[in-house]
């Protein structure tokens, strides 16, 4: 077996389709294809796919080769993103991935124990959704990532950094600013802006579950691709958020903060890695993540008290 075996499967089970596997994701002739398909399903002694007039369906040995065949192949990924990494340069790479937005929160301080700590590192920094950072991870493209923690894929382990109370951001203008609290029925009973759910399911399934649980549904007026996007869609729209504590760290002078009334909704944020990544650069970093946490959790409290206005106890 070998991987292009690996690589045509997966494409024609993604697609659904021979003829588009072979057009749009491997750039092959359709024939070829179907031999290699063949070739592969004699090796294993089983029928991976059935032929219908709609396409292509997995057999139940397809279905269950499916995961083991895309990990291998994140797998491959990883060696040869690792490979190219070490070849390009002898000094030490740390590539760190933030959910789109938290660069802000979390960088300045990151930046601050590379100094103290491993000066000589070459830091490389993407922006991305949770589940780009996730990919990333299991690929090797990246060392470590501050993301919503998801159990599914056993290499990752997670730190958890805070568990986020939600908050409504709110324009000033709105009739809600006035208010200490916010009450679930007064927040959910007009338009709503809310962040997308292939962007950010974490977040976008902790506000969902607050609505039912008081009773609401959702009015959704807008929906945004990440918290930068969420501020200029309140501050233009006039329409408020649900969103994680720290963003008041991006909130413009038109928008402000008020707490939600309990029982307040949490989203999770956490530092993740592949287990698998023997980096020392990469283990010492995580060694000082304590204090990281606590240094981010002093200016997040400063920046909530100047985004309701009103002095507020450091955390």
């Amino acid at each position: 077996m070998e991987l292009r075996h690996l690589r045509y499967f997966v494409a024609i089970a993604e697609e659904g389709n021979l003829t588009q596997a072979a057009e749009r994701r491997l750039h092959t002739a359709q024939p070829s294809l179907s031999r290699q398909l063949r070739d592969l399903e004699t090796e294993l002694g089983v029928k991976l796919l059935l032929r219908g007039p709609r396409g292509v369906q997995l057999t139940a040995a397809g279905r269950a080769f499916l995961d083991p065949a895309r990990a291998a192949l994140l797998q491959v990924e990883a060696a040869t993103a690792a490979a190219q990494r070490a070849a390009r340069s002898e000094k030490a790479i740390l590539v760190f991935g933030f959910l789109a937005g938290y660069e802000m929160i979390w960088l300045p301080d990151v930046m601050r124990v590379l100094r103290e700590d491993l000066a000589s590192v070459e830091v490389v920094i993407r922006s991305q959704s949770s589940p780009e950072l996730a990919e990333g991870l299991l690929c090797g493209k990246i060392d470590v990532a501050f993301l919503r923690p998801d159990k599914g894929e056993p290499v990752l382990a997670y730190r958890t950094l805070t568990n986020e109370p939600l908050i409504a951001a709110i324009p000033r203008s709105h009739s809600l600013a006035a208010s200490d609290t916010v009450h679930p029925q007064d927040l959910m009973g007009g338009p709503l802006i809310t962040v997308a759910r292939e962007t950010a399911p974490y977040l976008r399934a902790a506000v969902e579950s607050y609505a039912a649980r008081s009773g609401m549904v959702l009015n959704v007026s807008h929906e945004a691709e990440n918290l930068t996007t969420a501020m200029s869609l309140i501050a233009s729209t006039g329409i408020p958020c649900l969103l994680p504590l720290s963003a008041v760290n991006l909130f413009p002078p038109s928008v402000i903060a008020r707490p939600l009334k309990a029982p307040v909704p949490t989203v999770a944020l956490a530092v993740g890695y592949n287990t698998t990544n023997a980096s020392e650069v990469l283990h010492r970093f995580l060694d000082r993540i304590e204090d990281l946490v606590k240094d981010v959790t002093r200016r997040t409290a400063a920046s909530v008290a100047a985004a309701e206005d009103r002095p507020i106890a450091a955390a």
